[in-house]
């Protein structure tokens, strides 16, 4: 079974984090709620008060298949300034695990020089900060080991993505169905 863990700190995009989440775990892959704060309940950033599976601390990723990072404010200010999901997201990215990063979640990754020559979307007005990216303005981006998004709007083809990177496209599009999701216009 796959697994994979979303970061969550106090001003999170609840929308973000907890679509991935659920369909994550409608796909069958083990998925667990991170928090960075020293506690189990994160506020989000709408006032909506979530209780992570686990904290941070002590904690063994040696054996996830994929971190995920909500965007929000200031959640994703406090994902960028916590020293030990730097080093994991470091170890992550050198093992050339996946990193899924959504709105202004994916500022973190350009911070820490991983879209260097990639293609990568963000919410817009974080563009700038995705140094040394192409940026572009699709709703999900796969580029090798990284995958960025946009924002609320663009949350369930981001999940669906996760999706298909650790479980296959035709699970994705089982998924897909099952919510029923139809594309916007």
């Amino acid at each position: 079974m796959k697994k994979a863990s979303v970061f969550l700190a106090d001003g999170f995009e609840e929308v973000e984090g907890l679509t991935a989440v659920d369909l994550l775990r409608r796909a069958g892959v083990e998925v667990s709620t991170i928090s960075i704060t020293g506690r189990q309940d994160i506020h989000g950033a709408h006032d909506i008060i979530v209780k992570a599976d686990a904290l941070f601390e002590g904690r063994d990723f040696s054996d996830v298949d994929m971190l995920v990072l909500p965007g929000g404010m200031p959640g994703t200010l406090h994902l960028q300034e916590h020293t030990g999901l730097q080093k994991l997201l470091e170890e992550q990215y050198a093992k050339e695990k996946y990193i899924g990063a959504i709105c202004a979640a994916p500022s973190v990754l350009g911070s820490l020089s991983f879209l260097q020559g990639r293609r990568a979307c963000s919410y817009p007005s974080v563009e700038e900060k995705l140094t040394g990216a192409e940026v572009v303005q699709d709703s999900v981006v796969a580029d090798g080991n990284i995958v960025t998004s946009r924002g609320v709007g663009t949350a369930i083809p981001f999940a669906l993505e996760l999706i298909s990177i650790l479980c296959g496209r035709e699970r994705a599009e089982e998924i897909k169905r099952s919510i029923v999701f139809i594309e916007a216009l």
